[in-house]
C-alpha cells in the first residue's frame, strides 16, 4: 500500500520545499469526502501506478486509507516529470466517469503497405460503478490496413458500463506514411 504525508500547509513555497525533498505533490478528493492535500514520495507512487493490476488502487494518507484512482496529472513541460497529481476515492456502487487506458496488441498489416499505426485516444471515458470497470481496452490491431480505423463504436462496453466518448471518433488507425 501506497503511503503518504499530509501537507501542513498548501502554499506554494511549501510545495517547492516538498518536491525538493523528492515529493510528489496529490490532492484526493471525491463528492462528499473532505478534500485531503496530500504528498507521496515520487518512485513509490510511480512504482505502484505502474504495478496496480486493476484501476483503483490503495493509499493510505496519515491515519485514513482511500481506494484511488489517477483522475489527472501534470508533466513538467520541460524535464517530463510528474509534478502534481489528482486521485479521485472509488466508491463502490457510485456510478460516476472514469478514464480506461486503451492498449493495442498485435502488428498491422497495412504497415507493409508502407502505413504507420497513429493512436490517437490514449484513454476511453467510461460511465460506471468501479467494481465493472475494466483495467483497460485491449483493442487487436492485427487486422488493419492502411486507411482503416477503429472506432469508438466498435469498441464493447462491459456490461452495467457505458462508452461516453462520441461513437465516431477513432481510437486508433492506420495513416499513409509521408
Amino acid at each position: 500500500m501506497l503511503e503518504g504525508i499530509i501537507r501542513e500547509s498548501i502554499g506554494k513555497s511549501n510545495a517547492k520545499k516538498l518536491r525538493r525533498d523528492g515529493y510528489l505533490i496529490a490532492n484526493i478528493y471525491a463528492k462528499g469526502v473532505e478534500n485531503v492535500h496530500c504528498a507521496f514520495k515520487k518512485g513509490d507512487f510511480i512504482r505502484t501506478v505502474r504495478r496496480k493490476d486493476s484501476l483503483a488502487f490503495p493509499v493510505k494518507v496519515g491515519d485514513k486509507e482511500f481506494n484511488v484512482v489517477v483522475q489527472e496529472y501534470e508533466l513538467d513541460p520541460v524535464t517530463g516529470d510528474i509534478v502534481h497529481v489528482d486521485l479521485r476515492v472509488a466508491i463502490p456502487g457510485y456510478v460516476t466517469d472514469y478514464l480506461v487506458p486503451v492498449k493495442t496488441v498485435g502488428t498491422p498489416k497495412g504497415l507493409k503497405n508502407k502505413g504507420v499505426l497513429v493512436i490517437t485516444k490514449r484513454r476511453l471515458r467510461v460511465r460506471g460503478p468501479i467494481e465493472k470497470i475494466p483495467t483497460n481496452f485491449t483493442l487487436d490491431v492485427s487486422d488493419l490496413d492502411r486507411d482503416e480505423s477503429i472506432l469508438v463504436r466498435d469498441i464493447e462496453a462491459p456490461e452495467g458500463c457505458r462508452l461516453m466518448d462520441r461513437p465516431h471518433v477513432s481510437v486508433c488507425g492506420v495513416i499513409k506514411a509521408r
